[in-house]
């Protein structure tokens, strides 16, 4: 798989999934953007599956 294809699969999970994520939005009032984003690579099935598309750029 090349590079390229790679950076688009990510994309098009983040456009899918990650666009107006209530998870997300409701993690960044409640408790601030740091946590959100944390709550996003680390707990998320979404999040972690980006994660390891993007390990194979590696």
């Amino acid at each position: 798989m090349s590079r390229k294809e790679i950076i688009n699969e990510v994309e098009e999970l983040i456009i899918s999934y990650c666009k107006d994520c209530f998870l997300h939005k409701h993690h960044k009032e409640e408790r601030g953007r740091r946590y959100a984003h944390r709550f996003c690579i680390t707990e998320c099935t979404v999040g972690e599956k980006i994660k390891s598309i993007g390990s194979k750029l590696s």
